[in-house]
Formats: C-alpha cells, structure tokens, sequence
C-alpha cells in the first residue's frame, strides 16, 4: 500500500519550556499529520544526548531523553505546582533549543518532581522489575555522571570507569540512582501515552535505531564485553566512515566497535533484547548505517581522522535473519545511504528490508548511486532529504549552479517552484513510502536543517514555529497526497493547532 509520511524531530515540536515534549504539542502535532492524510510520523533516536547533543550519541541505548519529560504533566498529577514552572529560562530563543541552558535548568526541576513522587507505587515498582536488564546499569552510570562532573566516562577515575567496587557505589549513590529510575518511569509512561494517541489516530512512528552506542554510555562502561576493548577496557579502534566527496577526511565518529564473534557466541542476545525494546516503542524501525552489517570502517583510536582506517566484516544475513525470528512481523527501514557494494545491496536484498533513496542526491555530482526517481523499487523509502540534508530551499541557494540547473531541468521547474516540485517528485515517484522533512512541505532555509555532518554546534536545535502548522497546509498536503495514491484518511478536516 502507498503510503506517506513527515520526518520532523520530537526534540523541534513547540512548547513553552525549551524544547519538544512527551505532552500536548506531541498530540496536537498528531492531529495535524492526521488531518493532512499521513500515515507516519518520523523521529529521531529518543536516548538521552550528551556532548555534542546528537541524538546518535547517547548515554544509553535503552534510556529515554529526561529533557522529554512533559512538564505540564507531572504538574497534572501534583508533582509540580504551577508557579514553579514559571520565570524559569529554558533558552531566549522559542525556535532554537538551548541545550546548555536545558543542562542548568531542567534538571533541578524533575529532581523537585521527584521528591514528591511515591516510589512505593506497585506501577512504578513494575517498570523497574520489567526494566531490570539495563535500568539499574543506566541509573548508577548517570550517578557517577553526576558525581565525577561533566565528563566522559574515559575520564573517570580508573575503578570507576572500569565498574568497579560497584555495590559501594550503589549503597553511596542510592538516592541518586533512585531519582534517574523515576525520570525514565515518567519518559516511559508519557511515550507509551503519546505512541497510543498517535495508533489510535491513525499515524505509526517510524523510530530510528542508531548502530553503534557511544563511548560516553552505560553500555560500554557496565558491559564493555560487547565490544572490542584492550586490556585496560580502552577502545583500540573506532566507527566511522571513509573519505568521500562529502568529507575529504571522512567522518571519525569515535563509536566503540561490537566484538561480533561474542555476539555470535551468546546468539545475539543484547541485539535481540535491543530490538525488543525497539519494537515497544515504535512501529517501524530505521536501522542507521546498515551498510555496517555487511561490513564496517574501523579506525585507529589514535587518529585524528578517518583517512587510515581499514573496512572489517559484519555479522551479516544471519544476524538479520536472528532478529525477524525474535520479533516476527517488526517492520525495519534499511539506511543503505553511501558508498555500497554488490555485497552490501545483496546483504539488502536478502533480508527484504526496503532501502532508503534521497532525491536530493539525485543532483548532487558529488554523489554516486541510483537516485533518480526513475532507478527506484517500489519496495524503498524515497526522502527529500534526511536529518542530515539540508533543507531543499538551503540546498538550492548553497548547491553548486550545475547541481541546481540539472535539477531545474529534470523537474521542468523554475528557482521558485523547485522545493515544491520536488516534493510533488517524491510523492509521485513508485516507492512503497514517501517522507517528507516538515521544513520542506514548509519552504523552509537552512535555519531549519537539523544537522550538518562532521560538525559540532549548531545542530539538532531547530524547533517548529506552531503558527505555520495551519489548516490551509494540512488540507495542501491530504490534496497532494491523495493525488498520489498516498492517503491515509480524507483529511484537512477538524485541525486548530
């Protein structure tokens, strides 16, 4: 079935207190992708961000964010009073989130919450008895967090960072742990809320599951087995990706590398609790880097980029073949962006996964693959752009003029009508699904792209502008994409944001 969908950041909806929410702007945003016939609503990785504030760099892989933790609601159940949420700075700007001023200020907040909260609740006991694999490992990591200061793990003293004398930190950091156990029972409650308002209306979330886990989390600091660590339980070599046409130094994102053969060994195990948990809170599943399963760029730790690192064998069709046996019927997204090789679309087209196609890419003379609407299966993905795009209005002012003038040619378009045309490309285009970023159904510029690769500053803070989610656009977008086959519901109908 043809269907469509927006890629929009949870992190970039609306609201009062710096950044996007678990509360009534998620369900609100719900109604206007209901009203304008999508099916799907795209997000970014939910973890809990750390330097950088990507969303690929996370503390944990089954964490939730704390800075999603709707405010208004836990002052719904008693736990905050209404005056002390207010005169609070959560950042000066309403459309750029100000991470810095989240760290100083959000915190102290959920931690007056949860001194109110009740931990002896049978709901809440619950959560923790069913979260047991990796909540107990999350809450002492992000307590020595707090205690060590603002750092990295790799920085922590010795003992500490190699998860020793463990149950003395536990004993002495009890109230700590106990506070971020309570802030993922709130994340967790108020997710399951919002996926359940969103099914019900219609829209599925397609999540995003990052490959690799950072160097800065509770998984490579309380299970560093899982991955390829010296004797001293350092990381010897890294994740990233070779040069390109993109990125003459290639992208050296510092990630710790899986040991495959003890994954093997144990079938997968973490990978399948992983997906598990995936499958809970999303409909569907984009799998990032998937080209990393056939094979994976492994760089010395040493280095201060990607240029001398090495291509290393991944685990492969039977890794993939052991998750859909471990979760029948869990829908996966294959980003199979980049350099691929026949092993890598083979790896593809054996696990029946649908692939991702970028239109942007298709007038990108950097760019090398089969981008054009006309290459395209029906059983792919076709974006605009990506998260790390730049939105088609910025992509236009800043893309070389021979990129844009073949583009321009190819849609039969004017400067003025390009955005516009290529989104009415992608949607009538044969691929099974259609998403389109918000800031391009917008004519957005590039003070909304979300992310420039290989950057640090600057990225992830874009937030939405409520009064341009109007009802004359979702009846524009039900029209268009009913006009393409696309329609989830008549649309454009009943929506006041």
């Amino acid at each position: 079935m043809r269907s469509s969908g927006v890629l929009m950041p949870l992190s970039s909806l609306p609201g009062p207190y710096g950044i996007g929410s678990f509360g009534d702007h998620a369900r609100r945003f719900i109604d206007f992708l209901h009203a304008a016939g999508q099916r799907y609503w795209q997000i970014l990785p939910l973890g809990p961000t750390g330097y950088g504030d990507s969303p690929y760099q996370s503390f944990s892989a089954f964490a939730l964010n704390p800075y999603f933790v709707d405010l208004e609601t836990l002052a719904a159940e008693g736990l905050l009073k209404p005056e002390e949420l207010k005169n609070i700075d959560f950042g000066a700007d309403p459309l750029r989130v100000d991470y810095l001023q989240l760290y100083k200020t959000r915190l102290p907040v959920l931690r007056r919450a949860a001194q109110r909260f009740d931990c002896t609740q049978p709901a809440f006991e619950a959560f923790c008895r069913a979260e047991k694999d990796w909540l107990p490992d999350y809450a002492l990591f992000m307590a020595l967090k707090e205690e060590n200061g603002p750092i990295s793990m790799q920085e922590w003293p010795e003992g500490q960072r190699r998860g020793l004398q463990r149950e003395q930190a536990q004993e002495r950091l009890e109230p700590e742990t106990r506070f971020w156990k309570i802030v993922q029972y709130w994340a967790f409650q108020q997710w399951d809320a919002v996926k359940t308002y969103a099914n019900r209306h219609g829209v599925e979330i397609i999540g995003d599951l990052p490959i690799y886990v950072s160097a800065d989390s509770a998984e490579l600091w309380a299970s560093p087995e899982l991955f390829e660590t010296d004797r001293d339980g350092l990381l010897a070599e890294v994740a990233g990706c070779p040069p390109d046409g993109f990125s003459p130094k290639g992208q050296l994102w510092g990630n710790p590398l899986y040991d495959w053969d003890y994954h093997r060994e144990t079938g997968y195990a973490w990978w399948r609790s992983r997906m598990r948990h995936a499958a809970r809170l999303y409909d569907v599943v984009r799998i990032d880097h998937f080209r990393g399963l056939e094979s994976y760029y492994s760089i010395p730790a040493r280095e201060q980029d990607a240029r001398f690192g090495h291509w290393r064998p991944g685990p492969g069709l039977p890794f993939l073949q052991c998750l859909q046996q471990e979760i029948p019927g869990l829908r996966i997204i294959a980003e199979d962006l980049g350099h691929l090789t026949p092993q890598v679309r083979k790896l593809l087209d054996d696990s029946g996964f649908p692939g991702m196609k970028v239109l942007q890419f298709a007038f990108d003379s950097r760019e090398e693959g089969d981008y054009f609407p006309y290459d395209y299966p029906k059983n792919c993905v076709v974006y605009t752009g990506t998260h790390d795009n730049d939105t088609l209005e910025g992509w236009q002012r800043d893309a070389q003029p021979q990129d844009v003038a073949h583009a321009l040619f190819y849609l039969d378009a004017t400067l003025e009508q390009l955005t516009r045309r290529m989104v009415r490309c992608a949607l009538e285009s044969v691929a099974d699904t259609a998403v389109i970023p918000l800031p391009d159904w917008l004519g957005l510029g590039k003070e909304a792209r979300i992310n420039t690769p290989s950057t640090v500053g600057g990225n992830w803070v874009w937030r939405l502008n409520e009064r341009l989610l109007t009802p004359r656009l979702a009846r524009d977008m039900a029209a268009l994409t009913r006009l393409y086959g696309r329609a989830e519901s008549d649309g454009g109908a009943g929506f006041d944001f």
